[in-house]
């Protein structure tokens, strides 16, 4: 298995798991609660924390549906409430360099990407949401950045034709096994396609978990996880839609205190892997689904994408891929 280099760390099995605190949304717009949770990461010991790069005019269409069961509120105002400007996306990442806490970033619009590439960002991270978006890949993937792509509610297949986008630009590629579910249930999991996943694609697999609490992630780390991504927050009791599923100060510091200790709770670990690994829970063919009930999820998420022109252009202009793009009429929030 390669090792995977994101600034100056080093990935894989020969390191400590890389530990990513996924702040996403969760300061809801507000640039003081992202600073908060920049220090909150910085005292738990994160490795990582970790922002979205929200433009809404270029990642949406209007809508008015509402995400699920998690929020009544319009998915477009959420995303517009909540994204930040280019000048307070650098503050903050200005803010973690002095911190001593690496800065990452998810774009899901070419235009969120290029904004984090002219912020001089170590790579970039792609969630679930667009882990089949094939022209945002190639687009990021042209910038030559070392990428973390997330891959729930995808197969092997389609997680094949992501990962040869990324490699035929040379670029450092870690996969993340997840499950984009929110909470995700234990017997969800499906630990096991950790291994599936190195075993398919030779490169280093981490866990980005939307379980609740951190002992999925001490199980994967047994099971060969390089890297763990958990959504973070200050209180669960916190505004917003992503929040109440998020782990608190007190979780992230055990579990970066976690992978250090070789000493793992034996009882635990068995319950973990005992809930979230069995042996029907992988993808054991290209095309089968990592859940059984993906497909309707998998379907449901590919009819709620529309193409888009990326730039204007005039009437009887040739139609080239670079014009093409994609932007979601409905998204879950939190596809990390």
């Amino acid at each position: 298995m390669t090792e995977f280099r994101l600034g100056d760390r080093r990935i894989g099995e020969d390191h400590p798991p890389f530990v990513i605190a996924e702040v996403g949304i969760n300061h809801e717009g507000e640039i003081e609660k992202a600073i908060q949770l920049v220090d909150a990461a910085v005292a738990a010991g994160a490795d990582c924390v970790k922002f979205q790069s929200h433009i809404v005019e270029a990642e949406m269409i209007p809508t008015d549906m509402k995400p699920g069961d998690i929020s009544e509120e319009k998915l477009w105002d959420i995303i517009e409430r909540c994204q930040l400007t280019e000048e307070e996306e650098r503050e903050i990442k200005r803010y973690c360099e002095r911190k001593g806490i690496m800065y990452l970033c998810t774009p899901f619009s070419r235009e969120a990407a290029d904004r984090l590439e002219a912020m001089n960002v170590v790579g970039f991270k792609i969630g679930s949401g667009e882990c089949n978006n094939l022209p945002l890949i190639r687009h990021v993937a042209r910038k030559g950045l070392p990428i973390i792509l997330s891959t729930g509610m995808n197969d092997l297949e389609s997680i094949r034709k992501s990962v040869e986008a990324i490699q035929e630009s040379g670029c450092p590629l870690m996969l993340m096994h997840c499950t984009s579910a929110y909470p995700t249930p234990y017997e969800h999991v499906r630990l096991e396609s950790i291994r599936q996943l190195q075993e398919a694609y030779g490169v280093p697999v981490g866990l980005s978990d939307h379980s609740m609490g951190i002992y999925t992630c001490l199980g994967a780390v047994a099971l060969g996880a390089c890297a763990v991504e958990k959504h973070f927050t200050i209180s669960r009791n916190w505004p917003g839609p992503d929040n109440p599923i998020s782990i608190e100060p007190d979780e992230l510091e055990q579990l970066a205190c976690s992978r250090v200790d070789q000493q793992l709770d034996v009882v635990v670990l068995k319950r973990v892997l005992a809930f979230c690994c069995c042996p029907d829970a992988c993808v054991r063919d290209p095309g089968e689904q990592f859940l059984r009930k993906a497909a309707c999820v998998k379907s449901s998420f590919d009819r709620a994408r529309e193409p888009k022109v990326h730039r204007g252009c005039k009437h009887g202009t040739f139609f080239t891929f670079e014009l093409y793009g994609e932007r979601n009429t409905s998204r879950r929030l939190a596809t990390n």
